[in-house]
């Protein structure tokens, strides 16, 4: 194996961790917190993809500068969150405290949901998006080619990371969100407003949800499947993460994107088949997962 074969393993592998990371993060959140494994997360993921889709296509529908790429993805975002307002309204606050078998049935009818709305509003064809003028080209390591949207892709990956962990770790919000997810009732003893932090907790995740469909809108082929297509692999990392760890479930992406990536060349008759292999050692050795807390476990 020569370095520019290595170097191109490693990064198609860094490349898969940072786009799952960013479908796994906001699912993560609202795991941890509202303890609530959200199927329907890839059905929103998938509406922010297709309202950037819509937007670009306003815009012009060719190639798009990349400032409005990123005001773009921003904006599918936002709609996912108010969204998100409504489910939480609607759904989400009436599965607290209920059994885990009826919350699987509530969310993945929200799946079934989002399946149907994006079929009656956008159709069945498949659609794409144009990637950004300034990210057509690639960029050279010697031998290796990496393209410019996928290193774009990896950096949005680090950035999602390091501003949850900020978040969740630095702020005052995050240490309410951590008690709230501890417990509920001692933090309302305590004078803490848990459905207003619940609710809000609920808007990030379906807004990051949103924000990782848009800015990955370019590196998909847009369908009705779209909703799939990241979610067994989100719910891969935050199985192997921890549930509810915001650096578990980076840790676990760099892993499993690297396990992916070899096994995409060593075994390409198997596709797939080392991230399951990795995901079921972890279950049997730790079942809580690299970082997972026992209070969300």
């Amino acid at each position: 194996m020569t370095f520019a074969d290595l170097a191109l393993i490693l990064f198609n592998g860094m490349a898969w961790a940072a786009a799952t990371f960013l479908v796994a993060a906001g699912l993560t959140l609202i795991f941890g917190i509202l303890h609530i494994l959200n199927f329907a997360h890839g059905g929103f993921f998938m509406i922010g993809a297709y309202i950037a889709f819509t937007l670009l296509q306003l815009a012009g529908g060719g190639g798009v500068p990349l400032w409005l790429y990123l005001v773009v993805a921003l904006a599918s975002g936002m709609a996912v969150a108010v969204l998100g307002v409504l489910a939480d309204l609607a759904i989400f606050r009436r599965l607290r405290g209920v059994e885990d078998a009826y919350v699987l049935i509530a969310t993945y009818a929200l799946l079934l949901v989002c399946d149907g709305a994006v079929k009656l509003i956008w159709g069945l064809n498949f659609m794409s998006v144009p990637t950004p003028d300034e990210l057509g080209g690639a960029v050279f390591l010697g031998d290796a080619i990496m393209p410019e949207f996928a290193l774009f892709v990896v950096a949005c990956g680090l950035l999602a990371f390091i501003g949850l962990d900020l978040l969740m770790e630095r702020t005052t919000f995050g240490k309410l969100i951590w008690a709230v997810a501890m417990d509920s009732w001692m933090a309302k003893l305590l004078g803490i407003r848990v459905g207003r932090v619940l609710m809000i907790t609920v808007v990030i995740a379906f807004g990051l949800a949103g924000l990782a469909g848009g800015l990955l809108a370019a590196n998909q082929s847009l369908s009705p499947s779209l909703a799939g297509v990241f979610l067994l692999q989100a719910f891969g990392v935050i199985i192997v993460g921890g549930m509810g760890s915001i650096r578990g479930a980076a840790i676990a992406a760099v892993m499993l994107g690297l396990i992916e990536s070899f096994g995409t060349v060593f075994l390409p008759d198997y596709p797939g088949i080392l991230f399951f292999v990795a995901l079921a050692a972890v279950l049997l050795i730790r079942p809580q997962g690299l970082m997972g807390r026992a209070q969300v476990a």
